[in-house]
């Protein structure tokens, strides 16, 4: 799965990297990214070739929901099964969009601990997760929207840590995974496969990455994973 990750990009480089332009909303480059926060979101426009990016919250609630209260079990969706799930099925032939990303973070059991490890792609660099998106109207009558981010198997480096990965999209699939126009569910779910292990790095962060309310760069730089068990066991 992919419970939390990071964005520390600045808004403006987030634009020229995914082609898109038009963000209304503001963004502060964040390092700890959790489930129901306001996130960004690009999709295509219906009827044009052109990129919007907009603010979304993280985890997906079907436009058929009566509440909002499975959200934070909708932030990620298996992508061998979307098409067959009620709450990701019409999501993945008509809504998909790209959720931007320069890292996540998966936990390895180690005894009764977890140890937190941050994942890039290269050094770091912008990639998208592929996602999923829907609105709801809430009891206000207010539109809300939503989205989820698809996981898969994981590549030999993610599995070194756990049993899952996010979908990470190559740069030159973009453009057919947020075609509106392609809806042919297989076409598309063939892109939803590991990313190539050997264009991606990962190393033990700090435990602060466990605590929401932390959301400075000391959440992902490298630590020795000897200091972590001293303290621990000191």
């Amino acid at each position: 799965m992919c419970g939390r990750y990071r964005l520390s990009r600045r808004k403006q480089i987030i634009e020229e990297y995914f082609d898109t332009s038009g963000w209304q909303d503001d963004w502060s480059p964040r390092y700890n990214v959790a489930p129901t926060q306001p996130v960004p979101v690009i999709r295509q426009h219906p009827k044009e070739p052109v990129r919007h990016i907009s603010t979304m919250h993280w985890g997906l609630i079907p436009h058929w929901a009566k509440d909002s209260s499975g959200a934070v079990s909708m932030i990620n969706a298996r992508s061998e099964t979307a098409s067959m799930k009620p709450a990701f099925r019409d999501p993945l032939k008509f809504r998909r969009c790209l959720i931007p990303a320069d890292g996540f973070y998966e936990w390895k059991r180690a005894g009764t601990a977890k140890q937190p490890y941050c994942f890039e792609v290269n050094e770091g660099e912008l990639f998208g997760f592929a996602g999923l998106w829907d609105g709801w109207k809430n009891a206000e009558g207010h539109w809300i929207k939503t989205c989820s981010i698809l996981t898969t198997v994981p590549n030999a480096l993610a599995a070194t840590v756990h049993d899952r990965m996010p979908v990470i999209l190559d740069r030159e699939s973009y453009d057919l995974w947020l075609d509106p126009g392609m809806t042919d569910v297989q076409v598309v779910s063939e892109l939803l496969k590991p990313y190539d292990a050997r264009l991606m790095r990962s190393y033990p962060i700090s435990m602060r990455i466990n605590h929401v309310a932390n959301d400075g760069e000391e959440c992902c730089l490298p630590v020795e994973l000897a200091q972590v068990q001293n303290r621990l066991f000191s």
